[in-house]
């Protein structure tokens, strides 16, 4: 071939190249949207058109935990210390409705307030480049992660700790961290007993796994509830959707619902609500 014919080649395979090449990413913008997931793939946040959450006044049994999770985010907000905060306990009964309740309250006053970015539990280890993200950004942010726990062979725990509060940088000041669990320590008890089994030091071993939740400063516990709650759940939900049935109705109707599913808890009671205002032709959106 001749030198004509080879950079001729070369300067196709070069346009080729450039169409195959994603598009360079651009900068996430913190404003964009009051609700982000972070997208670990790509190292960005994806806005949240609208956030799939129901009115703090609508939460029923939770009022103690609603309250002191809204005072520290109203810290928060206001430019003032505030506390990560571990939410746990009871399946069902309102941990990841009430930081999205209480982040809606809080931009409601103050509209732009505070962004919402979910983390997902598997992106974890990504939590040190979603900070940085928002580190340079002049918004502040509650980064949510639902559903947070460990296993045996997950070690995703010990960085976390780092980025919590451990590390050189440490957690940016517009940065609060917001997790739900099951689990009161983040990890399940026979994970812990195996570490005091197996251990040379089996204190030290012990408190390596449950200095994790010390990184959390707030700790809001969630118990199953009674039966009066459970119809004041109930109750709050047919008032605000303008169900029209009678009390003894909607209570004869709600105890066989929750005895059917072997539970009581906000969950069932919202399943519960959605087949009710489907049958009454209500939206509840």
């Amino acid at each position: 071939m001749t030198d004509p014919e080879i950079k001729a080649l070369l300067s196709r395979i070069a346009d080729s190249l450039d169409r195959l090449a994603p598009p360079p990413q651009r900068p996430s913008d913190i404003r964009a949207a009051d609700g982000f997931v972070w997208n670990a793939e790509f190292s960005r946040l994806d806005p949240v058109a609208k956030i799939n959450r129901v009115a703090v006044d609508l939460l029923k049994g939770v009022e103690q935990q609603t309250q002191t999770l809204y005072e520290n985010t109203k810290r928060f907000a206001d430019g003032l210390p505030a506390n990560n905060a571990l939410l746990w306990g009871a399946r069902g009964m309102g941990k990841s409705s009430l930081v999205k309740a209480v982040h809606a309250q809080i931009n409601e006053e103050v509209p732009g307030a505070l962004a919402l970015i979910e983390i997902h539990r598997e992106d974890l280890e990504g939590l040190p480049r979603l900070l940085n993200v928002i580190r340079a950004g002049d918004r502040r942010a509650v980064v949510f992660c639902d559903d947070l726990s460990f296993d045996h062979s997950d070690n995703t725990y010990k960085s976390l700790k780092a980025v919590l509060d451990g590390g050189i940088e440490g957690r940016p000041e517009n940065v609060v961290f917001y997790a739900t669990s099951n689990r009161r320590h983040l990890m399940a008890r026979d994970m812990i007993e195996n570490e005091r089994s197996t251990a040379i030091n089996p204190s030290e071993a012990v408190e390596e796994k449950v200095s994790l939740s010390d990184r959390f400063g707030l700790w809001l516990g969630f118990h199953s509830c009674d039966q009066d709650t459970f119809f004041a759940m109930i109750e709050g939900y047919c008032k605000a959707f303008d169900i029209p049935i009678s009390r003894e109705q909607l209570e004869a109707e709600a105890r066989e619902w929750a005895i059917t599913r072997g539970s009581r808890s906000g969950r069932v009671a919202w399943q519960y609500i959605q087949d009710l205002a489907g049958r009454h032709g209500k939206a509840v959106a």
